[in-house]
Formats: C-alpha cells, structure tokens, sequence
C-alpha cells in the first residue's frame, strides 16, 4: 500500500476536503444517548474545528437521538461553502440507549428527511449506509433495497453523494451497481487492519476511505510500541495513531470525535506529524 503525505486533500464527492476532519459522535450525551452535559462547551468544539480549517464534518442523526444534528447547525448554519457535512442512516436508537437496525424504505426516507431538518439543508451533501452487523465484522447481508431508496431519494435532490459505513468489500460492489459510491466508512485503526486491501482498492478508484474508531472507539487504543515511538516524537500516542493513518494511503479521510477543544487541537497537529519510515516499519509491525 502506497504511502501519503500527512497533509494535503482528497476528492469527497464533487468537493475537495482536508484530510484531517472531524466527527460529532462524542457531542451527544453518555453512550451516545441524550444532550450533552455542557451544550456551550459542544457548540465551542465545533466552532473551533471550522475556525481551525476543518471543512469535513461527519454526523448522523441516531447520535442522541437528534443532538448532534442540532448543535451542528446551531453552531454552524449558515454553513461556509466548502464545509461537507457527511450523515449516515440506517439506525435508531431504543429508549434504553440501544442501536437498533432501521433499514426500510421508509425508515430510511424518514432518516434523510430527520436529518434535513435538524441540520437545516435542503439536501444533504453526503449520506452513508450503515449496514448492520458487528462493528469488528460487518454482516456480509444484501443491501440492494436499501441503497436502492437511497438512489432514489438521490434522483430527487434531496442527496448529493451516496456512501456506504460498516460493509465487506462485496456490499461495496453491490452498492456501486445501484449508483456512484463517494466514500467507505468502516472500522480501522493502527491495531484493527482487516480493510487493507479494500482500502487499496478504493484508492484505486478514487474514492475516500473514512475509519471509523481511528483511535480505538471507546476503549483507546494502548500499545507498548506506539508509545514508545510517541515519545522519540515528542508527540501524544494518539496522534501518533492519527499520523500513521494519514500515511497509510492517499484516499484516507480521518474524523477523529471529541468534545474537548484542547483534545480538537492535539488531534488536528497530526497532519504536521511525519513519521520516519524506521518508526512507521515499528508501528506497521504490530499487526503481521
């Protein structure tokens, strides 16, 4: 797999973003479930990326539900011009906090027009399938129909781009003989690499790769060898993670979340961070 420089841009869509994004999952409450506890504080992060040169944010509406759609646009809209908001439909949460598949067509037609609302667009740049299954391996189930509602709804304005999050690579080809795919969304980071050759692929194509979890999710990620490599750099272990996968491939497209404006700054100084092919040989050693 080619290498990338750190900084630099990629294609989304008809839109060229920087590499580095930034993703609002960490905006909304515990476990992702109801307002958070400091809403200031939230809409403060999101002013801080967009002011800092961030022009690719992702979301979804299931975040909350509804949270982070809202305080995207109350922080944001009107939007600058080049910033692409990508969402994702395909779940809902249950009133225990549960995610739970939604993936009718009418379910998903309620989604795109939830998420219209709440960011306050008339179409939504980007919007990512989520296919079901565990989130270290993907269900390999069909997507036809629901990337087919997807299409349509496409057709009719209400979309821009159409991506896929959570997939194998077969669902990826299934979906592109439906209608143009933008971006991948699917679990990767320095310790979890099942995506490689897919990632290569899509590179190949022209089509971004967006991990999901780049830092380890909810559980960060923690390794003797990337902490050692940290401190020769004089940087955090997570934003060394963050750098390794800017330079991983070209196509790679990071949306690191947090609700910390400091922790927002330490994620985005990855793009300044090269590491020297001696340490990048260490890190990519950790998984054979």
């Amino acid at each position: 797999m080619s290498r990338a420089d750190t900084a630099g841009a990629f294609q989304l869509g008809e839109r060229t973003v920087k590499r580095m994004g930034y993703g609002a999952m960490q905006l909304a409450g515990p476990q992702v479930f109801g307002p958070p506890k400091d809403p200031a504080a939230a809409i403060a992060v999101l002013r801080e990326a967009v002011a800092a040169g961030v022009n690719h944010i992702d979301t979804a509406d299931f975040y909350g539900p509804h949270v982070t759609n809202r305080l995207i646009r109350e922080a944001l809209h009107p939007y600058a011009e080049d910033l692409v908001i990508v969402t994702k439909v395909g779940a809902v949460r249950g009133a225990d906090a549960s995610w739970n598949p939604a993936h009718s067509p009418a379910e998903l037609t309620r989604a795109v027009h939830d998420n219209l609302r709440n960011l306050g667009l008339d179409a939504l740049d980007v919007v990512n399938l989520r296919a079901w299954g565990n989130l270290h391996a993907p269900a390999d189930d069909d997507i036809e129909e629901q990337f087919s509602t997807l299409a349509e709804l496409q057709r009719q304005g209400l979309i821009r781009h159409l991506g896929l999050s959570n997939v194998t690579a077969s669902q990826v080809k299934q979906a592109q003989g439906i209608a143009k795919v933008v971006c991948v969304q699917n679990h990767y980071n320095l310790t979890h690499r099942d995506d490689g050759q897919l990632i290569a692929e899509l590179g190949k194509q022209g089509i971004a790769y967006v991990p999901f979890f780049p830092l380890g999710g909810f559980t960060p990620l923690q390794s003797q060898t990337l902490s050692s490599v940290a401190a020769r750099l004089g940087a955090s272990p997570l934003c060394v993670a963050l750098a390794w996968l800017l330079q991983r491939a070209p196509n790679m497209l990071l949306i690191p979340g947090t609700s910390s404006v400091a922790h927002l700054r330490e994620n985005l100084s990855a793009s300044e961070l090269k590491i020297p092919a001696q340490m990048l040989a260490e890190l990519d050693g950790l998984v054979d």
